[in-house]
């Protein structure tokens, strides 16, 4: 529903999921993300290896204020065995996690292209969890709006 819901407002939804976010998972990321144990990233390493080689991957960023709080940022930690490029940069909002539903759909883009970025044509964009597809999307608007080609999604879990 969430994809048919994007592209009647327009937005064009190219998403893959590895797997579906439920109790396990949901256990999972307590442990990694929001109890800090670094080591479960590589739990999925192979996973990540599966990607489409003929585009850059493009790991969605934690702000400067998460980064400090948790120490790393996790979708870069999934991708610590491939190359990726950091062309994005967040700012401080509320954690997803704690909005309802209707409110991340409702929030504000905070995302912008690091000054520095080279970006290239054809990216792949790695989140954790896509629940809403509001923060790909914001994200994926931005990289277009800015000139890249072709922007594909894709997430551990939805």
């Amino acid at each position: 529903m969430d994809c048919q819901n994007w592209e009647s407002k327009g937005v064009i939804v190219s998403h893959h999921a590895f797997y579906c976010y439920n109790d396990a998972m949901k256990s999972y990321f307590s442990q990694y993300k929001f109890q800090g144990d670094y080591r479960l990233r590589k739990v999925f390493r192979n996973v990540f290896k599966k990607l489409p080689k003929n585009f850059v991957y493009v790991p969605i960023p934690v702000s400067i204020e998460r980064l400090k709080e948790r120490g790393f940022n996790q979708v870069t930690g999934f991708l610590s065995e491939i190359a990726y490029q950091e062309v994005l940069e967040k700012e401080e909002t509320t954690q997803q996690s704690s909005l309802s539903r209707a409110l991340r759909l409702k929030s504000e883009n905070p995302f912008r292209i690091k000054k520095e970025a080279h970006l290239p044509q054809k990216i792949c964009l790695i989140d954790d969890i896509y629940t809403t597809g509001a923060t790909l999307n914001h994200a994926v608007k931005l990289l277009k709006d800015a000139g890249v080609s072709e922007v594909r999604t894709c997430s551990l879990c939805r």
